[in-house]
């Protein structure tokens, strides 16, 4: 087993799901991840894998058919995931998110409903938070509900949203003027309930056609057109009493998504240093290895520091979470130093690989497209650094 990004303390469970996890990377999905990455193919046989293996389930409790796992297992395979192939990590990725809000916020109706076909992947779950003109700015959110009758009518446009075509449900954030004195209290979260496609998936819920991206292939990324989406009070995330606290759900919600990014961030410098470390002891110049090069053997030996520094923050963050400690600093610190090291991990294996890591018969070309998504994904390092110091200012008031 290779050294770097071990986790100390696992039970023998977590273990066997991690080795199990290993297996299916190194088997189903390094194998074919180009050549679908290439053709920008959506991986039908590696999700049934993972659906047999129960993924999808990872963490939702037993009684509703799930495996019932904490967020650093769901992290530890997310990573193994995305070292394979990040888009695959993707399909899981706003899955977990909307699964794990159910479970925590959900009444008990909406938990026996939806949670034992989200564990076995039937309903796949999407997260639905950004906007066309929206950037990290959730105040400026356009889209509202408004009360007719018994019913909420739902308008606005939506972003980004991973799984936006597959899933069947989608968490949507939305403005909900409860006449609080703050705009984060006059939001709510409703599960917007659709049949998987594009087009009209629901009246007045639109999928248009996927975003076309530079990397992160694969799996769709939509918009959401709401244009008069009724829905009942039975859609709100929590019921009818949790009206106004969409806000926090989404947030608790993203602070399990800043986890799962640093863990695909530290998937994908994995991988990258696996590539950068082989390649450097096959290529030759000068008549021997070009690990042998002193250049080159400190780039090895850098890569490996950030690759191990960044997991053990990523594991950190879920144990705390896990804990039931606040961890929003941590996971924070923990989305902004994977994901830079990722992207500076990624650059420097490319570099290894000279004229070689411009081809697209290289591995390392993917990775070069992939890690940049990992900067922006769940928030910016600069709203990651906003996150990050409001908190210590509050720790270290004077």
């Amino acid at each position: 087993m290779a050294r770097l990004a071990q986790t100390a303390g696992l039970t023998d469970v977590q273990t066997e799901i991690l080795s199990a996890v290993r297996t299916f990377v190194d088997k189903e999905i390094l194998p074919y991840a180009n050549e679908l990455e290439h053709k920008d193919e959506f991986p039908e046989a590696i999700v049934e894998g993972m659906k047999e293996m129960g993924l999808f389930g990872l963490m939702i409790d037993e009684e509703y058919g799930g495996l019932g796992e904490s967020l650093l297992t769901y992290a530890l395979v997310v990573e193994q995931i995305a070292r394979g192939w990040m888009s695959v990590s993707g399909v899981i990725n706003t899955h977990f998110i909307v699964a794990y809000m159910v479970a925590q916020h959900g009444t008990p109706e909406q938990k026996q409903r939806l949670l034992p076909k989200m564990a076995t992947g039937e309903v796949r779950g999407a997260f639905s938070m950004s906007e066309p003109d929206l950037g990290s700015d959730v105040s400026a959110i356009k889209s509202r509900a408004v009360v007719e009758g018994d019913e909420f009518v739902v308008n606005g446009s939506k972003m980004w949203l991973t799984n936006g075509a597959r899933a069947g449900v989608v968490a949507t954030l939305v403005k909900d003027d409860q006449g609080a004195d703050s705009v984060y209290r006059n939001m709510t979260t409703f599960l917007i309930e659709k049949e998987p496609g594009f087009g009209e998936t629901r009246p007045g819920l639109t999928i248009p056609g996927k975003i076309d991206k530079m990397g992160y292939k694969g799996v769709e990324t939509t918009e959401m057109i709401l244009d008069g989406v009724r829905v009942g009070a039975d859609a709100i995330l929590g019921g009818a009493d949790a009206r106004g606290r969409g806000f926090a759900q989404m947030m608790d919600g993203v602070e399990v998504g800043r986890v799962n990014v640093a863990a695909r961030a530290c998937g994908i410098s994995i991988r990258a240093f696996e590539l950068a470390v082989a390649y450097a002891q096959q290529r030759k110049t000068f008549g021997k290895a070009i690990s042998e090069h002193q250049a080159i053997a400190f780039k090895l030996a850098e890569m490996a520091t950030k690759v191990e520094a960044a997991h053990l923050m990523m594991v950190n963050a879920a144990r705390l979470k896990d804990a039931g400690t606040r961890n929003d600093v941590e996971a924070g610190m923990a989305k902004l130093i994977a994901s830079e090291y990722c992207a500076e991990v990624t650059q420097e294996s490319f570099r290894i690989h000279g004229g070689y890591g411009y081809s697209k018969e290289y591995e390392i070309e993917r990775l070069m497209r992939e890690a940049p998504f990992l900067l922006i994904g769940e928030g910016t390092s600069e709203i990651q650094k906003t996150i990050i110091s409001r908190g210590l200012l509050k720790e270290y008031r004077v």
